[in-house]
């Protein structure tokens, strides 16, 4: 393996799932094969882990002549900017939460779409129909799609007893984005935005009295402080995704290639498994601290799989035909 640079400018056609132009991608140097991954989650975090054994791996097995530095935290780029880090040539690989980028394209938060696939089997059926639609769009972007780890099924937290839809309505219910700002409304709650750094001071002062999201983050956040119940709704299993940059991935040999896309291959069957035993010691600490964690009852799961069902149709209709096709795909795949 030899040192490379990458000197050519490459204009790249944007127009799957959302929007349409030319991007150009400024000149990209990469140091003796050297390179820095931004993650934005914390190094104790499972996933993050994962990356960092994924690196460990490639290193040993081009025999040092690829090493992949990890920096977790956001220590690097703060999460929002590491799509476009990896993307504009400044890093040549990162790891980014997917569905924070629906609005730039909708495949992106199609796992996301809340009661679509609550299981994990689900789930890898619904990223194998999407992934190469997920490829093909990181691609014209100027980016090489890897692999995707899977995060845990995302429950619904509350300051009160939730039987039914009706038990939310006047709710004020923790939104981060477009998706769960609609499911706050189809609920009958009030979305108040609020960002996962805030959560707690959220719930503590009042501003927020419920939330979807997923038992890693009611164990980082201390969520029985504030918080008694956690229902298992499982409204969506979230996928992250690592990416390199297209100008990377083409400066490369042959050989090392192979070893990213086995490395990724292996590295994403893993942490798929252990995001399932992740999962349960998630719930039992919450159990530990005094949370009531329960599935919900069956009228609360109905009047979530209608809304779901909503969400789906509303999907669709935004996305067109490809999204249509890609759901009946999946849906499909489940038969």
């Amino acid at each position: 393996m030899t040192k490379t640079r990458f000197s050519r400018r490459q204009s790249l056609k944007i127009g799957i799932l959302g929007g349409a132009g030319a991007l150009l991608l400024p000149k990209f140097g990469l140091a003796a094969m050297n390179w820095d991954m931004p993650v934005a989650y914390s190094a104790g975090n499972f996933v993050t882990k994962a990356y960092m054994a994924f690196a460990e791996e490639v290193k040993a097995r081009t025999n040092g002549e690829l090493a992949i530095t990890v920096h977790a935290g956001g220590s690097l780029y703060d999460g929002s900017e590491i799509m476009r880090a990896v993307r504009e040539g400044q890093v040549p690989i990162g790891a980014r939460f997917l569905a924070a980028h629906a609005a730039e394209a909708a495949v992106f938060g199609v796992d996301t779409i809340p009661f679509l696939a609550t299981t994990r089997e689900q789930s890898w059926k619904l990223y194998e129909v999407s992934r190469p639609l997920i490829e093909q769009t990181l691609e014209v972007r100027g980016m090489k799609f890897l692999f995707a780890p899977v995060w845990p099924p995302q429950g619904l937290f509350s300051k009160r007893e939730v039987n039914s839809i009706e038990d939310m309505r006047g709710v004020k219910f923790r939104a981060y984005d477009a998706s769960t700002s609609r499911l706050a409304e189809l609920m009958g709650a009030i979305p108040t935005k609020t960002e996962a750094s805030e959560i707690a001071q959220a719930f503590s002062t009042g501003v927020a009295e419920a939330m979807i999201a997923s038992g890693a983050i009611g164990v980082f956040q201390k969520i029985w402080d504030y918080c008694e119940y956690f229902y298992t709704v499982n409204a969506w299993l979230p996928k992250s995704a690592v990416i390199v940059n297209v100008q990377a991935w083409e400066g490369l040999d042959e050989a090392t290639r192979s070893v990213l896309l086995e490395v990724s291959a292996t590295t994403e069957a893993a942490v798929w498994d252990q995001m399932e035993s992740e999962n349960e010691g998630y719930l039992q600490a919450m159990k530990d601290n005094g949370m009531t964690v329960a599935e919900p009852s069956e009228q609360l799961k109905a009047d979530l799989e209608a809304i779901g069902a909503k969400m789906v149709d509303e999907w669709i209709a935004s996305v067109g035909e490809s999204g249509a096709r890609l759901i009946a795909d999946y849906r499909a795949a489940l038969q």
